[in-house]
């Protein structure tokens, strides 16, 4: 009897036992529609961009391929048949003046956009992480010419910054690379902030100060105690980024600086299609559409990263935040 009673005492201790913290981020996530329905989207998106090579093999075309035959020179170049040239050979049409391909160039414009805001994206953290931790573990001296580099960054024009040092590199330099370096060079002076806030916040914890008495050196103490702490306000942080940098991205490749041809690009696509609106009016409404979904959806997928990773900081938005099942969770 009694061993049943132990059983059926310990079976209900583990039934309104908390949940981990991976399960509770989880379930929070989950409570939030807007953020779920914004996570799948960017889920699809990011399977077009792996997937690239394989749907434009069952489109039977390709990206760089051009098809004279497909526009009407006697018109400059403008698509021949309704809609931009849409017909069952071409699922989104062709571009105006080549004839290429636009499906195609549309899933591989994907692949280049998120790969160049993911890469830059990386940049900026490692820089920053290690910007942040190093001013905020060091002396009064390093804290202060790290903070005043991190200000100095920060207080740059974006764009300016990069359009000057784009312009210097040679031109045989991989430029998906390139941008993805240079917007990761030019803008980790936030998260190098809040990096630094941070650690001198959690410098001053127990665990921290019981490590640096034990003996411990300051980069073991950064590896073993800090850097798990941080990883939420990193992770938080970072998953804004994504969609700040393919804007970035897209504007460079929009004032010709970015991306080159013949690699697609959604930017470079809103380059050229300034001069077809009226001719072919999908050539710039599918990019912008997708460009416009695509920050869209991080941007709100990684508010519910945000809120999940601290239920303290209320959402930004008005909608979908499920606040009700939120508190449940």
């Amino acid at each position: 009897m009694s061993q049943a009673l132990s059983a059926t005492e310990a079976g209900a201790a583990q039934a309104v036992a908390p949940a981990s913290g991976a399960r509770l981020f989880w379930r929070r996530l989950r409570a939030q529609r807007a953020a779920v329905a914004a996570g799948a989207v960017v889920a699809l998106l990011v399977l077009v961009a792996l997937a690239a090579p394989l749907l434009t093999a069952l489109s039977g075309q390709d990206a760089t391929s051009f098809h004279p035959d497909l526009v009407d020179s006697a018109a400059g170049g403008a698509p021949l048949g309704d809609w931009g040239g849409i017909s069952g050979d071409h699922w989104l049409g062709v571009e105006p003046g080549t004839g290429r391909d636009l499906f195609a160039r549309i899933v591989y414009g994907a692949r280049v956009s998120l790969a160049v805001a993911l890469g830059a994206t990386v940049v900026q953290v490692l820089i920053g992480v290690t910007v942040g931790l190093a001013a905020g573990l060091g002396n009064q001296l390093a804290d202060r010419l790290l903070s005043g580099i991190a200000d100095v960054i920060i207080a740059m024009p974006l764009t300016v910054m990069a359009l000057a040092l784009l312009t210097v590199v040679p031109g045989d330099f991989p430029r998906p690379v390139l941008v993805s370096l240079i917007i990761g060079l030019v803008a980790w002076g936030s998260i190098a902030k809040i990096v630094r806030a941070q650690t001198l916040s959690l410098r001053e914890r127990d665990y921290v100060s019981a490590a640096r008495l034990s003996g411990r050196g300051t980069f073991s103490i950064a590896r073993r105690e800090l850097l798990p702490a941080l990883a939420a306000p990193v992770i938080t942080y970072s998953a804004l980024l994504v969609p700040q940098n393919i804007a970035i991205e897209a504007s460079l490749s929009f004032l010709g600086v970015g991306v080159k041809p013949p690699t697609p690009s959604w930017g470079q696509m809103l380059t050229e299609a300034d001069v077809w609106y009226q001719a072919a009016p999908t050539y710039l409404l599918l990019p912008a559409g997708l460009l416009f979904v695509t920050v869209l959806a991080l941007t709100v997928f990684g508010d519910g990263v945000r809120t999940a990773l601290d239920p303290r900081a209320a959402s930004r938005l008005k909608v979908g935040t499920g606040r009700k099942r939120e508190a449940k969770a």
